[in-house]
């Protein structure tokens, strides 16, 4: 064996003898160190936080968008509701609609609130006739929900968007 070949086989040697020592000591090298080791490195955690900032960039203006028409319908439903109780009083009133007043309709259906309070929906105007109506209900937002009856029967819902100018069905006026 040539000389060369002897001295590195003798370090060599010595290397791993004292790679031995050390590891008995409780020494470990850099790669036995992180192939041991638990939990995330910095790019995994960077990773994950770029994509939940993806996440809620996409579902924070859906869930708003949500919000606001959770609250129109909440008024639509408070005119509807208001409907039913003006046909209810026109019929106990002889098919006559003159005392359909926002107070009355309260009284008919006390579930139709007629002052605003806690940001929700509520009746705020009638228009009565003898045979014809109007009832609008507004919404938390400013958006205004109408249903007219006029006196050959038909029925017309209105919506009115004076603050946000784009609820209804992206307009500032239209009909639901």
């Amino acid at each position: 064996m040539p000389r060369r070949a002897i001295l590195f086989s003798r370090l060599l040697i010595g290397r791993v003898r004292g790679l031995q020592d050390r590891r008995d000591r409780g020494y470990r090298s850099a790669g036995e160190h992180l192939a041991d080791a638990s939990g995330f490195s910095l790019i995994e955690i960077l990773v994950a936080i770029v994509i939940f900032g993806i996440l809620a960039a996409v579902a924070i203006p859906a869930l708003a968008s949500q919000r606001q028409k959770a609250v129109d319908v909440q008024a639509q439903e408070i005119a509807r509701s208001a409907e039913t109780a003006a046909e209810t009083v026109a019929v106990d009133d002889h098919g006559a609609y003159e005392s359909v007043t926002t107070t009355e309709l309260h009284r008919y259906e006390p579930a139709i609130p007629i002052a605003a309070g806690a940001g929700g929906a509520y009746l705020s105007t009638t228009t009565h006739g003898e045979n014809g109506y109007s009832v609008t209900a507004r919404a938390a937002n400013g958006n205004e929900y109408t249903i007219t009856r006029a006196g050959n029967g038909e029925v017309a819902r209105q919506c009115a968007s004076p603050i946000l100018k784009t609820s209804c069905s992206g307009a500032e006026r239209g009909s639901w």
